[in-house]
């Protein structure tokens, strides 16, 4: 099993689909990565052996901001709205969508499970 980023690959996919499982690297990036290591994106990453494994991990060491580095970059953007108190950054303060959606229904990823207002009876 390739272990790439300190992810492991699945074996039975293309390389191509395989890389877009570590953080940061989508279908574009993955191709790209394969042409800059000088591979076919339809190997199947258990064809791969531990030269083009090495050849692939390079290159995404030298262009490319992966997994915690990259965790740690989004989280600091984050807080740093947060911090200067923007728009978006009182969006994630409250737990509401920061892009313009809707929250009058639909928004329940965000916002968790519904929780029932309702008024008290008199007794």
């Amino acid at each position: 099993m390739a272990r790439i980023a300190g992810v492991d690959l699945p074996r039975d996919k293309h390389i191509s689909i395989s890389l877009t499982y570590i953080f940061g690297i989508g279908r574009t990036s993955a191709v790209e990565i394969c042409r800059k290591a000088e591979l076919d994106p339809s190997t199947k990453t258990r064809d791969l052996t531990d030269e083009e494994i090495t050849r692939i991990r390079q290159v995404i060491e030298a262009d490319y901001n992966v997994e915690g580095a990259l965790r740690g970059q989004v989280a600091r953007n984050i807080k740093r709205l947060m911090a200067i108190n923007c728009y978006r950054g009182l969006r994630h303060k409250r737990g509401l969508p920061a892009h313009g959606q809707r929250t009058r229904t639909n928004a329940r990823t965000r916002k968790g499970p519904k929780r029932t207002v309702g008024a008290k009876r008199k007794q």
